[in-house]
């Protein structure tokens, strides 16, 4: 049996609230369809710090499986991401005032990490189930992509992390009024995406293969 970890992040760049968090919350003591316990947790957004507890929070709980979730205002869609790039280069300050500028988040990492996630297979299992999904194919250079990055990185030296990746959402409806023109979608439709994400996770072997993927 799988032990799972999903986190969100806390409200960032004047937001009062963050839609991956508020997601994610609602997992807090349910177990997936086969039994597995979820454990969730709010990170802060704030490069290094986001990536310790995270680091903290596999290790005490022994997680097997990690979907790490983020706000990304603007898209439409829910983002699968692809890659993690080994670059911070934040157009604006994070939490606690941090904006790093082309620096590298590990000075003798790898140059990316892709997802050990079955992205093409959530994508999949989403689009039949009505909710607008794709494969993304750049995190950012932000907080996330930070984690998203940190996550990988430890995960390729701990054997015990059979998936890990990051998974990008849209405003919420009470966000996007802040935002004329901005796409969201309802806390209802996001926590259904990521159980299904989970349920794909534990149910799918090998993922898809069919042509996919964007720059956002």
């Amino acid at each position: 049996m799988a032990r799972i970890l999903l986190t969100g992040f806390a409200p960032f760049n004047n937001e009062t609230t963050n839609p991956s968090w508020q997601a994610v919350r609602q997992f807090e003591g349910k177990l997936s369809n086969n039994g597995s316990p979820i454990f969730v947790a709010e990170l802060p957004c704030e490069f290094h710090r986001a990536t310790e507890e995270l680091v903290s929070l596999i290790e005490r709980h022994q997680c097997d499986i990690v979907l790490c979730v983020g706000q990304a205002g603007g898209r439409a869609e829910i983002s699968l991401e692809r890659v993690a790039i080994n670059m911070d280069d934040a157009r604006i300050p994070d939490n606690r005032g941090q904006q790093p500028i082309d620096r590298p988040i590990e000075a003798h990492g790898q140059a990316a990490y892709f997802s050990t996630l079955p992205i093409k297979a959530i994508v999949h299992c989403l689009r039949q189930s009505g909710i607008p999904a794709h494969v993304s194919n750049t995190a950012g250079t932000y907080v996330c992509n930070h984690l998203f990055y940190g996550l990988m990185h430890y995960a390729a030296r701990n054997e015990q992390i059979w998936r890990a990746g990051f998974i990008h959402i849209p405003y919420l409806p009470e966000q996007a009024i802040a935002h004329p023109g901005a796409p969201s979608m309802s806390l209802d439709t996001l926590v259904s995406a990521l159980d299904k994400a989970i349920e794909t996770c534990l149910e799918q072997g090998q993922d898809l293969h069919f042509a996919d993927g964007t720059l956002s």
